[in-house]
């Protein structure tokens, strides 16, 4: 059974941090992308930042040199450093996995976790 269990959210003020983690089991993440994608209210989810299998990084126009994605050794949590944190950063963090490489179309991500809030106060 595939589960990504999202965890690391909360309230931060602007130009703040905030650790996001994904703890994944059920699949070998060396096969698999793992993205981060976010929904505000009244919003299309986008894509924030991917880890592919082989480690290769891809970050949104946003989230690049500010957010920051990686994995432990062991390959069973992806982390999301975001830092520099903005009030437009508020939204439901998810994380994804699908079989192969990155793609920012959320439905070709077959599991989900099942979300985080993230809040930026201004």
């Amino acid at each position: 059974q595939v589960q990504l269990v999202e965890s690391g959210g909360g309230l931060v003020q602007s130009g703040g941090s905030l650790r996001l983690s994904c703890e994944v089991s059920g699949i070998i993440l060396d096969d698999y992308t793992v993205g981060w994608f976010r929904q505000a209210p009244g919003r299309a989810r986008e894509g924030v930042s991917f880890l592919s299998g082989d480690g290769t990084t891809r970050y949104s126009a946003s989230a690049k040199g500010r957010f920051t994605i990686s994995r432990n050794d062991a390959k069973t949590t992806v982390y999301l450093q975001m830092n520099g944190l903005k009030p437009e950063d508020t939204a439901l963090y998810y994380c994804a996995a699908q079989w192969g490489a990155p793609d920012d179309d959320p439905r070709r991500y077959e599991f989900w976790g099942q979300g985080t809030q993230v809040t930026v106060s201004s």
